[in-house]
């Protein structure tokens, strides 16, 4: 199996997170292969990146067809859903939530536009929320525990 072009494989991944589920990158990888489409995970990682694809509940969408399919639940239903810790670290909150959860609520937090909010990273499981300072990482840690009860 040869290296496929990229704009073959940007093609395929957006016919088949239109057609069907694609919750992990997993999935998308053994149906690219499945389909005669050599692909690593790093590179459809960069893939997704390029794609502007989204992580939602359902799985990964184009983000131009997110609302579309469904209204955006709430930030407070985002982080009483998903997050289970929050842990403050100077200026640095993380928050732990289950696998495959930690975008949707890092998405919601950056839309929130809080100034206390500099920015999210968001991986599969772990959401790094950064803030201006120790003062401001205080009162963030506060405003989401209280937004979860």
């Amino acid at each position: 199996m040869r290296s496929t072009p990229k704009t073959l494989r940007h093609h395929r991944i957006l016919e088949l997170v239109s057609r069907e589920p694609m919750v992990t990158q997993e999935d998308m990888v053994r149906r690219l292969t499945q389909q005669g489409l050599k692909v690593t995970q790093a590179t459809l990682s960069r893939d997704i990146k390029e794609l502007g694809l989204v992580k939602t509940q359902e799985g990964y969408a184009a983000s131009g067809t997110i609302a579309e399919a469904a209204p955006t639940p709430s930030l407070s239903h985002l982080l009483r859903e998903f997050v289970v810790d929050v842990r403050e670290a100077q200026n640095l909150l993380v928050l732990k939530t289950p696998p495959g959860s930690a975008q949707p609520v890092a998405r919601a937090l950056d839309a929130e536009s809080w100034p206390e909010l500099v920015g999210t990273i968001a991986g599969d499981d772990t959401i790094l929320v950064i803030s201006s300072s120790s003062k401001s990482c205080r009162q963030l840690g506060k405003r989401i525990r209280e937004q979860m009860s």
